[in-house]
């Protein structure tokens, strides 16, 4: 699949037209079923999306009927600074209307392979259809979620959720696969910073390198699949007005 691509002026309109998104998603989704299922991710690109939609967003999402799942996790307790979830709880689940029992989070504290086979039956007997909406980063390596180059979780065929061991890092992480990261109806993937331009360049030229290139799996087998990134990943001196790039589903 040849991914959409939306550069956008820099982090911030990024951010709210994300917000956007996943608002109209949400809204989407309730009137079809009565729920919405969107996967959050780490790092620090999101964080901006975080305080947008707790600030601005607040009545704009139906956070009652939301279901918050978790693209990945740090091994380590959820009041540790590094947590995703502990960040995803300070700047926004904390701030708006969410029902925490619908809020499905990775227990990075316990050991890596109970917890990943945990998150994977929740997957399995809950969410087996796939999200409503996946928001993924990506780092300068390439990777994303937490399947970093050259790990074994790169090349998981038949789990849904995994614990991956990252030598560079010399940690443990939890994270989805991309087996199911595809059943998805739609995978954003945001991405902000002149530090990734080479690495936005590399991976769309050519969809043949995922071991090295992670990103490159993410391939959604029937949903959408968008690439939202400010100018300067994008190569961008002078971004002007919004820029579209390919076909859009809606």
């Amino acid at each position: 699949m040849i991914p959409t691509i939306r550069v956008l002026a820099n982090g911030e309109e990024l951010a709210w037209q994300v917000a956007e998104r996943l608002a109209k998603a949400a809204e989407d989704a309730v009137v079809a079923t009565g729920r919405f299922a969107v996967a959050l991710s780490g790092g620090s690109t999101p964080q901006t999306l975080y305080r947008v939609l707790a600030k601005d967003f607040a009545t704009k999402v139906p956070w009652r009927q939301t279901h918050i799942l978790f693209v990945d996790e740090r091994c380590v307790p959820p009041e540790h600074a590094d947590s995703n979830f502990g960040a995803a709880c300070r700047l926004l689940l904390d701030h708006v209307d969410v029902d925490y029992q619908n809020v499905h989070r990775m227990a990075g504290e316990r050991e890596p392979a109970a917890a990943a086979q945990e998150y994977d039956r929740l997957l399995q007997e809950q969410f087996g259809a796939g999200m409503d909406l996946i928001l993924l980063g990506m780092g300068e390596d390439g990777h994303t979620a937490s399947l970093f180059p050259g790990t074994e979780a790169v090349q998981e065929q038949q789990r849904l959720c995994v614990a991956n061991y990252v030598p560079r890092l010399s940690a443990w992480r939890l994270t989805m696969t991309a087996r199911y990261i595809n059943r998805a109806f739609e995978v954003v993937a945001m991405i902000t910073g002149a530090a990734k331009a080479g690495m936005v360049d590399e991976a769309l030229a050519g969809m043949g390198a995922p071991a090295r290139l992670p990103i490159q799996l993410v391939q959604p087998t029937s949903g959408r699949f968008l690439w939202m990134m400010d100018a300067a990943a994008a190569g961008m001196d002078d971004p002007g007005e919004s820029d579209d790039v390919g076909m859009e589903d809606g």
